[in-house]
């Protein structure tokens, strides 16, 4: 018989097509179990929560699809046939599996859910994510998270080495391998104790000035770094360089010497005195704060819903997008 006559009668040759379009889906499959085990095609039907009509319609396509008959239809209720029992005994083994398959891949989400790996950058670990992570321990409190606060380059690489599920980075621009979105924007300022000569100026700093003088500085690979460096066009060289927001902070309380830092990072101190904001004109010292992933692996489960917690928060001040 020639595959178009195949067709004709409604029957598919032996090994056409694939296998998805030669074995009934699994929905047909627990119709069929349903009327093997309640004797009627109506209770069948109400069971899997479909009408009667398309239970009937289900069936007549099952046995269209395997070239056999399953049921025998009468006004005293639904029988399988000879060969419907014999399918019912392959679809009960079908569907047992695939109860199997789902137990399995819950069980994998539950494992996924179980746990959030968080990397970001200092500035973000140390103002912003506390109360984000806040926020998803009220909907998710069995959710265990992991944080890992480092540079944006060290972000970017317990990401690449799937060491963390989702990451929040400072920087200018976005590794390669990454995906990311803006959450959010937030402010450099030039800051320094009270006793600095910078603290009794008249009128604002230059660019020039700034970037002629050594400063508090992060090390390098920090996003705050990246962004003044960029904005400026160089830097000199550091007069200390640190690897925290929190301890180039104290250096400048201290009177170590000038620093740039967040906003966010500040506020105590600008409010109580402690450090002076010194205005700068002529250069723009914005930055974008980015929720950022493996490329090919958008967040899921708890790390998707803290990432919309971060975007339905607000970030120095501004509604983030």
């Amino acid at each position: 018989m020639s595959r178009s006559e195949g067709q004709q009668n409604g029957r598919t040759p032996p090994g056409a097509g694939s296998l998805a379009h030669r074995v009934p889906d699994l929905g047909a499959l627990e119709l069929l179990l349903a009327v093997a085990r309640l004797g009627s095609l109506g209770a069948a039907a109400r069971e899997v929560g479909i009408t009667q009509p398309a239970a009937s319609s289900r069936i007549r396509s099952m046995e269209r699809q395997l070239g056999v008959a399953l049921v025998d239809r009468s006004p005293r209720g639904s029988r399988l046939t000879d060969t419907g029992v014999l399918v019912t005994d392959w679809a009960r083994r079908v569907v047992e599996a695939a109860e199997a398959f789902d137990a399995g891949a819950q069980a994998l989400r539950d494992r996924r859910d179980s746990r959030l790996r968080v990397a970001a950058s200092m500035t973000i670990a140390e103002y912003l994510l506390p109360g984000w992570l806040l926020a998803l321990r009220a909907g998710r409190p069995d959710t265990a998270v992991s944080l890992l606060a480092g540079n944006s380059a060290a972000v970017a690489e317990r990401l690449l080495s799937d060491e963390a599920d989702l990451g929040f980075v400072e920087g200018l621009t976005v590794p390669a391998g990454l995906d990311s979105v803006v959450v959010g924007h937030d402010h450099l300022v030039v800051v320094t104790a009270p006793g600095h000569p910078w603290a009794r100026r008249r009128r604002p700093l230059s660019a020039d000035e700034l970037a002629a003088t050594p400063l508090v500085l992060r090390e390098k690979g920090s996003g705050t770094r990246q962004v003044l460096d960029a904005a400026l066009g160089g830097l000199a060289r550091p007069l200390i360089e640190l690897s925290s927001t929190t301890a180039v902070k104290a250096s400048a309380v201290g009177g170590a010497g000038p620093a740039v830092l967040s906003e966010l990072a500040v506020g105590e101190e600008l409010a109580t005195r402690r450090l002076v904001n010194v205005p700068v004109d002529g250069v723009r010292l914005r930055r974008d704060l980015r929720a950022v992933w493996r490329t090919g692996h958008r967040p899921a489960g708890p790390a998707r819903e803290l990432l919309g917690l971060t975007r339905k928060s607000k970030t120095g001040g501004r509604t983030t997008p």
